[in-house]
């Protein structure tokens, strides 16, 4: 038994494929309606020229904190005592200092020494130098007029360790406005 089979009229494949990707192309270079500069496709070689960055990633070089601004915090007048706490991966060095006022907020230890955000390296002797700041009251509030009691007003501000970081410290030296703390690690 033979069969026949009759030759139905194909198109080329070539030119339909090309059609295809020319379809594609233009839909993914298409608009959108993000409104931006060139349509809103993210393929739209328009917007590579003239909105290069212009939603995605930084807009410059300069760090976060930028380059050496001034810390608008000031130094907690008195530390009184320093601890570790053992955490999981490391430890947290916590920190106890009285202001000279009530009404002292946003405490924190910060390096002395520039360093990267979110790194924690000691000096060359093996010191890490860390300073408590804290932000005063407003002048001329009701806080700002009221000394501080030793038991009810102190400040608390801590920092985690991690195990790698703690390898390479040998003390850590906590200073405030008018003495320092040094704890062995």
């Amino acid at each position: 038994m033979t069969r026949h089979f009759r030759n139905l009229p194909i198109p080329p494949a070539r030119p339909v494929v090309a059609l295809a990707c020319a379809a594609a192309l233009l839909a993914a270079c298409g608009g959108g309606s993000r409104g931006e500069t060139g349509g809103g496709g993210r393929w739209n070689p328009v917007r590579w020229i003239t909105a290069p960055l212009s939603s995605e990633g930084p807009q410059t070089l300069e760090p976060e904190g930028g380059y050496g601004k001034a810390e608008a915090r000031t130094p907690i007048a008195q530390i009184l005592s320093a601890r570790w706490e053992p955490l999981n991966e490391g430890r947290l060095l916590v920190v106890t200092a009285i202001a000279p006022t009530k009404g002292w907020h946003d405490a924190g230890l910060v390096n002395q020494t520039a360093q990267p955000r979110g790194r924690i390296v000691p000096d060359a002797d093996g010191v890490l130098r860390l300073q408590m700041l804290g932000s005063p009251p407003p002048a001329g509030s009701v806080d700002a007029r009221r000394a501080a009691s030793p038991g009810a007003d102190t400040i608390t501000a801590a920092m985690p360790i991690s195990t790698a970081e703690l390898r390479n410290i040998g003390a850590v030296t906590v200073s405030g406005g008018v003495n320092a703390v040094t704890i062995q690690r």
